[in-house]
Formats: structure tokens, C-alpha cells, sequence
């Protein structure tokens, strides 16, 4: 009962708890599939390529939610358009391509923070304020997640074809693959926009990737990883917030943190591939 003291206790914690649990179920899926189709850094390049937009709706409207959330979506999807358009016209690999604008697009989301707000605020656009998540974040990250998890079940099918034989896909319906692509970039986007609102633009991407990297040693084929990397990730957002409670860590990098934790030990005893997972030690020819 200790540990559950501090969600009965404050509503702060309740709904940081229900934020962290809605990206959680979404966004990892998410993560799977980045990882499946080789654009597991893709993610971290799309979650600092929000910030500019989110920037010019904080320099308009301030701390808005659906200022800085309109934003965000719009720059991360311009991003990731002119990336791909950039790789596909020119000799440049998509993986530079995303580089050059992510890198560009912190330095001026930055930038654009600074030249109106504080310190105080650049921080709360880097890394959120996961405890002070109110009830309209929390009805955008609850609303985005819902319709992510729709949307996914609907393109599951093309999308796994995608990830595992893109060619076979493009050669089926060509238009049935760009826009099965475009649908998950705006699922990418939209949920490290709804992670920037809780965990600010450098933490977001953590509980998108982490869990769906751990999941590889825990989980047999897709199914099984997606439900492996939403299990990790519920794990590591409750044990993460009952840190930062117990021990006064700051409970976003705490929920990143504990999900950071729980990869590594995957690497070590994870039952699927794991350093020293358990093996079953055979006597002559048959295992025991």
C-alpha cells in the first residue's frame, strides 16, 4: 500500500500516473514498428523537430496547449516530409537527411524560446513538468492516444506487410504504401507531440523507444512484443513516478530513467537473446 500512498494521496499524481499510462499504451506500438522498419533514431529526430513549431505557438499564445500541440504537429510533420523528399531527390541517405533538419530545428526551437521566455520555461519546454499535468493535457494525451490505437488497428495489416517486405507492398498498391507511410509519420508526430506536453521534446521519445527496444528480449513475434513494450512501459512509468515521489527525483527523467532500467536488464536476462538468460542444461540429448 506504500507504494500506491502516493496516487490515493494527490490527484497531481493520479493524473501524472493516467498521462504516463496513455502514452504508454500508444506510443510504444509505435516504437515497435520504428524499430522493425530500421528508424529507431527517426523518432528522436521527429521529437526534436516539433520544437520550432511548439516555439511559435508558445511565442504567440504563450503556454497554450493547443497553440504549442498545433504546432508542434505541423513542424514535425513539415520535418519529416522534407526529409523524405530530400532523400529521395537527392544522393543524401534518409538518416543524414533527418539529422540536418532535427539539428537545426532544436537549435532554433531553442532560440525561439529564449528570445521571449526564462530559463524556467526553456527547461519546461525541454524536459515538461510531468507533475503538473492538468486536466486539458490530459485530455489531449488521453484523446490522441485513443485515436492512435484506433487508427493503428486499422493500417496493422499493410503496416506489418511494410515493415517486414516493403517492396512487396509498393509492388501491390503503390498508393496503398505512401499513404499507410503517411499515416504512421502523423502517429509518430502526434504522439511525441502528446509526450512533449508531459515529458518536454528531449524526455518524449524515451518512453516511445525504450520499452519497444527492451521488448525484443521479452516478446515472441509482433504481437508479442507490442504487449511486451506496453507491460515495460506501464512498469517503468508507475515505478518511475514512485521514485520521484519517494526520493524527490524529477518524475519525468525518473519514468525515463526506470524505462532506461528495464532495458538494460533485458539485455541481461532477457529469455530471448538476453546476456545470461536461463538456458535448460541437457543431459546426453535430450534437455532437462
Amino acid at each position: 500500500m506504500a507504494m500506491l500512498h502516493p496516487f490515493i494521496e494527490f490527484g497531481f499524481m493520479r493524473r501524472a500516473l493516467v498521462a504516463c499510462m496513455a502514452l504508454s499504451l500508444s506510443a510504444t506500438p509505435l516504437g515497435v514498428f520504428l524499430l522493425l522498419r530500421r528508424m529507431s533514431l527517426v523518432g528522436d529526430a521527429l521529437s526534436h523537430a516539433v520544437l520550432p513549431g511548439a516555439a511559435i505557438g508558445y511565442l504567440i499564445s504563450g503556454l497554450s496547449l493547443v497553440a504549442m500541440g498545433v504546432g508542434g504537429i505541423i513542424a514535425g510533420l513539415s520535418v519529416a516530409l522534407l526529409s523524405g523528399a530530400v532523400s529521395r531527390y537527392t544522393p543524401l541517405k534518409e538518416d543524414a537527411s533527418f539529422a540536418g533538419f532535427y539539428l537545426g530545428s532544436l537549435a532554433l526551437g531553442v532560440t525561439l524560446v529564449s528570445l521571449r521566455g526564462s530559463s524556467v520555461d526553456l527547461l519546461h519546454v525541454l524536459f515538461g513538468s510531468l507533475l503538473a499535468v492538468d486536466n486539458p493535457s490530459l485530455l489531449l494525451v488521453s484523446s490522441i492516444a485513443a485515436v492512435s490505437l484506433l487508427l493503428l488497428a486499422l493500417i496493422y495489416r499493410p503496416l506489418v506487410i511494410d515493415a517486414f517486405d516493403p517492396g512487396f507492398l509498393r509492388a501491390q498498391n503503390r498508393w496503398t504504401a505512401l499513404l499507410v507511410h503517411g499515416i504512421f509519420l502523423i502517429l509518430v508526430v502526434t504522439n511525441l507531440v502528446a509526450g512533449f506536453q508531459v515529458l518536454g521534446t528531449l524526455m518524449c521519445v524515451g518512453l516511445m523507444m525504450l520499452p519497444a527496444a527492451a521488448a525484443r528480449f521479452w516478446g515472441r513475434g509482433l504481437p508479442g512484443m507490442i504487449a511486451s513494450a506496453m507491460i515495460l512501459a506501464l512498469i517503468a512509468s508507475l515505478s518511475g513516478l514512485i521514485a520521484s515521489f519517494y526520493l524527490s527525483l524529477p518524475a519525468g527523467p525518473a519514468v525515463v530513467l526506470s524505462a532506461a532500467m528495464l532495458f538494460f536488464i533485458s539485455i541481461l536476462v532477457g529469455p530471448r537473446g538476453g546476456i545470461f538468460r536461463l538456458r535448460p542444461f541437457s543431459v546426453g540429448k535430450e534437455k532437462v
